[in-house]
């Protein structure tokens, strides 16, 4: 069966480019295939003996698909489930295990040293994942120009990464940040267009204006020239000339506002994405014996844009919706338009979003704690609102179309957040394909699954796959 392949390209059924689309396969494969390296999978075999035995003519603008989209959805969906049970990438097996009919796939499926991410990704906030996660779902789920979505976006991870994969981006989140934070990734300048507008604007230190407090983070020309920098851009903003060089500027100035490093315009102080108080800044300035020193803004803004800009990520340019509200009221995304959703949700309690950006909040104009971000106390209220959010994302979802839905472990590792998200997907029409338990720094299964062997381990990724049938 090995030259399958070989006989459907010689018969002009269909380019190796709508083959590798129908099939569910890189071109990389079908070569391999039709010169006979390797031999097809068993059920990718059985797929493309149909389309040798019914469709025995070339594809056409009438019929844009080879097959029953039924059929297709079948292949592509076993084609990812094997590549899981055969992933073998470090060196190790997949593990697999069932638990009340669902299937867990754990193995360390990506990871830092997996692929060098774009330097669009490296900006900061809190409770964020890698661009090797998404990037494991967008591979192998879509084709570029296909629809992903991320309901909870964040720092925009999925987004950016989807961009760079020649996929349509599409993205929500609650918090207004967000948008400032993703939106100009998916639309860079080039570095010179952000050193001409660094010129043009001026800094002059401004009053202070009952913002004294800040001196416990920062000089007072730096101060002062911050000050100067948000005024212009909530001048723009008023006067509705804001444009994306301006929205990338702000969009660095938010991640350079506080850090523990002088590429940063504060002091010492927390990591960028958890700003602490300012009572809690002057003990670590007492405890450190330091007091803050001037920052040149232009410098630092400049330095980080050309970081974020080196590769590829200054080719960016990308077609994208995104959206500041509810991530179960997606107004913004017709009906069966999303062929994957990569996501990652609020878990329970964990995080305080607002205590994290109540700085960058203050720089970009708004309240922290006026945003309604949703921190659920109790496992029950968590899994209503999953459900929510699950109904929504069934609607936007095309039929075939997948979900994969970040969890992680929390309370020590006693809740296990897949469980709930597995119920949620219940009152909705997906179908819960299985669980992948991400599981870098573990070595046997009992790890993952919370079972001690005198080893202390840290949190896995655990994802939820759904998928909407045709």
């Amino acid at each position: 069966m090995s030259n399958i392949v070989q006989n459907i390209l010689d018969a002009k059924i269909m380019s190796p480019t709508e083959l590798a689309k129908e099939a569910g396969l890189t071109l990389c494969q079908i070569n391999s295939f039709a010169e006979g390296k390797e031999d097809p999978p068993n059920h990718l075999v059985d797929a493309l003996d149909f389309i040798m035995l019914f469709q025995q003519a070339p594809l056409s603008q009438d019929r844009p698909h080879a097959f029953p989209q039924s059929k297709l959805e079948e292949i592509c969906l076993e084609g990812f489930l094997e590549d899981l049970r055969t992933f073998n990438r470090v060196g190790r097996k997949t593990e697999l295990r069932e638990e009340n009919g669902i299937q867990y796939y754990i193995n360390d499926f990506w990871t830092s040293r997996q692929r060098q991410s774009d330097g669009l990704h490296e900006v900061s906030y809190r409770a964020c994942f890698k661009g090797e996660l998404p990037n494991f779902f967008i591979t192998r789920l879509t084709q570029p120009g296909d629809w992903v979505l991320d309901p909870f976006m964040g720092r925009g991870t999925t987004l950016v990464e989807a961009a760079l994969l020649d996929r349509q981006a599409a993205g929500n989140d609650i918090n207004p940040l967000s948008k400032m934070l993703v939106e100009p990734r998916l639309c860079a300048p080039s570095i010179g267009d952000v050193a001409q507008r660094l010129d043009s604007i001026d800094m002059t230190p401004k009053s202070f204006d009952g913002s004294e407090d800040l001196l416990a983070f920062f000089h007072p020309d730096t101060l002062g020239r911050l000050i100067a920098l948000r005024d212009y851009f909530l001048d723009r903003i008023g006067l509705g000339i804001m444009d994306h060089t301006d929205k990338w500027i702000r969009m660095v100035a938010i991640n350079r506002l506080t850090g523990h490093s002088s590429g940063f315009f504060s002091v010492y102080t927390l990591p960028p994405n958890q700003a602490v108080t300012v009572k809690r800044q002057i003990k670590i300035n007492e405890k450190r014996n330091q007091r803050p020193e001037a920052r040149d803004i232009r410098a630092i803004i400049l330095k980080k844009s050309k970081s974020l800009l080196r590769g590829s990520a200054g080719l960016i340019n990308s077609d994208f919706k995104t959206q500041t509200g509810l991530a179960s009221q997606l107004k913004f995304l017709s009906d069966e338009t999303v062929s994957l959703t990569v996501t990652s949700p609020p878990f329970l309690d964990v995080v305080d979003y607002a205590g994290d950006n109540w700085l960058r909040a203050w720089f970009a104009g708004f309240d922290a704690f006026g945003v309604d971000i949703s921190i659920h106390k109790s496992v029950k209220d968590w899994t209503q609102f999953t459900a929510g959010v699950l109904r929504e994302l069934y609607r936007v979802t095309k039929p075939g179309g997948f979900v994969a839905y970040e969890v992680g472990e929390v309370r020590n590792g006693t809740v296990k957040l897949e469980k709930q998200v597995i119920q949620a997907a219940e009152e909705t029409s997906f179908q819960t394909v299985g669980v992948i338990i991400h599981d870098q720094k573990f070595s046997k299964t009992a790890n993952a699954w919370g079972v001690s062997n005198n080893k202390k381990g840290t949190n896995t990724n655990r994802i939820v796959i759904l998928k909407k049938h045709g």
